[in-house]
């Protein structure tokens, strides 16, 4: 009798244990950069010095800690070496290129001296995540020290980070100083660097690089003079025929910066105050387009403004440099020879980013689609319409991949850990195309405002924070009225396609039209149906999805809206009725093509 007692006391205890867990109000580490570069732009290398004050806002002990050593995935025999040429289809940036760096070539961060709270601790390097034994664990809502020294080379340019990339852009420094490693409710994210994108702990930046002074240098943060973003950045002559380039960056998760002797800077206002700054190469045949992108610019800048919510920095940096476009704290690195359409677009996209990952900083590992996909969506909105495009869809493109992929017997769910996709083109239409897909089929399912209001209050809730898929759609849920955990589950976390179907238009015994809808995907959804008459008028019905419980407003301001019951979703059909007195000329579900059918050859009736 005692040991049933005990039995059921302790899985009591369990059971409250795992709800605490899980019910702890939200928490995000801290971190405090102050570092010291010092460049032999010769030789392409440079030593560093790194003090890091390490805040534990986490309810755990910590006894150990790990650091990111990027770098070192730019060496033969790396994971990304070997990923690039053993997986089917590689990046063609990458490829074997790694295999055959030479020893001047290759990249590397060393440590040479790691400190806490100024006592030695141990610590040993794999590949390009070190692991720190602490001397002295961490307790929660304490701080510590970490003082850092280390030698690095800079790679030659292969993959986002490197020197003399392919337009000639000397440095393109991404991803290169030590960096903690992030802690959150999950535990540590210490994935090591073999293809995709990053995660990194909110902090301020103190930023000093000692560098030739040929070079012009530009990247995040401010001058150390002006915090508002004036005199940007801090620079003085130093010793040795060197410049130093003093940066502060206050509530980042990165620092990124780039030099080339032959930058021009220019710099335009945009709105509500903010610098943009534009760093490209000095050659003539990219400078018009340079020139023209910087009101454009301005113009994105003021689109994400209004319909995400207002850029919080002072300065934003448009840089040459990298492999193509990446995003980055208060800047971006591209490919700049380019035609202007692809300039711009790279542009728009990367300044997207601004929200979608660096300010609501979601897990790229975890959660590509949710910065890709958010992304792409807003950006081609905002092209869209700054450039007058005019185009009813700006999404189809998307759709139309997401499709491809649906089909092709490729696909992953978007739950796959970024670096574990069988194939590099699944990746990139999950995270991209899908992703951008989730966004504007959401408007279909829960209405064009109710998504426009969902991404407003989720960027005023989840910035300067790491949110994940739930916290998204519990915002969208809110907002909207919908209960939403159906939709995040079938479309992001399975591979369930949506195929809906007309499957039959008969009449009746009363004179009418009687219409059975099938569902042929496994994946629900609420239907619209639009139907036109052979009198010429319109009508279109509304199907809610009895799991949604609730219904979205007419779309269609100048059609007449019918609101039939709940389709429950285990029921294969769905029937109802049009009375006598109309005769159906034509139907077709889901006119506005944001349903992501991935057979609409079946969802017409009537003349093509």
């Amino acid at each position: 009798m005692k040991k049933v007692l005990f039995n059921s006391l302790w899985a009591l205890f369990l059971i409250v244990s795992v709800n605490a867990q899980n019910n702890l109000p939200y928490w995000q580490q801290k971190v405090d950069y102050t570092m010291d570069i010092d460049v032999d732009a010769d030789k392409f290398q440079y030593k560093g010095k790194q003090t890091l004050v390490y805040t534990n806002n986490s309810p755990d002990v910590l006894d150990r800690v790990f650091y990111h050593l990027y770098f070192n995935a730019f060496q033969p025999g790396s994971e990304m070496d070997v990923r690039s040429r053993t997986i089917a289809d590689p990046d063609g940036r990458v490829k074997d290129r790694i295999s055959k760096l030479t020893p001047d070539e290759i990249g590397y961060i060393k440590p040479t001296l790691l400190t806490q709270d100024g006592v030695k601790i141990q610590y040993e390097v794999v590949g390009t995540v070190m692991e720190v034994q602490l001397n002295k664990p961490i307790q929660p809502g304490q701080s510590t020290t970490f003082s850092m020294e280390w030698d690095a080379q800079v790679p030659v340019q292969i993959r986002r980070s490197g020197r003399n990339n392919s337009e000639g852009v000397a440095y393109s420094m991404t991803q290169w100083f030590p960096k903690m490693a992030e802690y959150d409710f999950q535990g540590w994210h210490a994935d090591p660097y073999i293809a995709r994108e990053f995660h990194g702990v909110w902090g301020d930046f103190d930023v000093t690089i000692h560098i030739d002074k040929a070079y012009t240098v530009g990247g995040t943060g401010y001058s150390a003079s002006n915090v508002k973003g004036g005199n940007y950045p801090k620079v003085k002559n130093g010793k040795g025929g060197k410049r130093s380039w003093q940066f502060l960056a206050p509530n980042v998760h990165d620092f990124t910066w780039a030099a080339d002797k032959d930058y021009i800077h220019d710099q335009y206002d945009g709105p509500n105050g903010v610098t943009l700054n534009f760093y490209y190469k000095n050659n003539p045949e990219i400078k018009d387009n340079w020139k023209k992108l910087q009101p454009l610019t301005a113009d994105l800048l003021a689109y994400f403004n209004e319909h995400i919510g207002d850029y919080p920095y002072k300065q934003y940096s448009v840089i040459q440099g990298g492999d193509g476009g990446m995003e980055y704290a208060m800047s971006t690195l591209i490919t700049g020879e380019r035609k202007f359409g692809s300039l711009f677009g790279v542009t728009a996209h990367e300044l997207a980013h601004t929200w979608f990952q660096f300010l609501l900083a979601t897990n790229e590992a975890k959660h590509e689609w949710m910065d890709e996909g958010f992304t792409s969506y807003i950006s081609a909105l905002a092209e869209n319409e700054i450039m007058d495009e005019k185009n009813p869809n700006p999404l189809a493109n998307s759709y139309g991949g997401y499709v491809y992929l649906a089909k092709s017997g490729k696909e992953q769910p978007a739950t796959t850990h970024a670096d574990r996709y069988t194939y590099n083109q699944a990746y990139g239409i999950t995270a991209y195309s899908k992703g951008a897909v989730f966004m504007a089929q959401l408007g279909y399912i829960i209405g064009k405002e109710n998504l426009d209001e969902t991404i407003k209050r989720y960027y005023d809730e989840w910035k300067f924070k790491h949110p994940t898929p739930n916290d998204f759609i519990r915002v969208a849920e809110k907002v909207s009225g919908f209960e939403l955990d159906w939709y995040l589950m079938d479309f992001m976390q399975t591979t369930n396609t949506i195929d809906y179907a007309i499957k039959g238009v008969e009449p009746n015994e009363t004179g009418g039209t009687t219409i059975t809808l099938e569902r042929v995907g496994e994946m629900p959804m609420p239907i619209d149906l639009s139907v036109q008459y052979e009198d010429g008028s319109e009508e279109t019905f509304y199907i809610p999805l009895q799991m949604a419980r609730a219904e979205k407003e007419n779309p269609y301001s100048d059609v007449k809206w019918t609101v039939l019951k709940d389709w429950a979703w285990a029921y294969p059909t769905y029937s109802f009725d049009i009375p006598a007195g109309k005769k159906v000329s034509t139907m077709n579900i889901d006119a506005s093509a944001l349903m992501a059918d991935i057979n609409r050859d079946n969802n017409s009736y009537g003349r093509k």
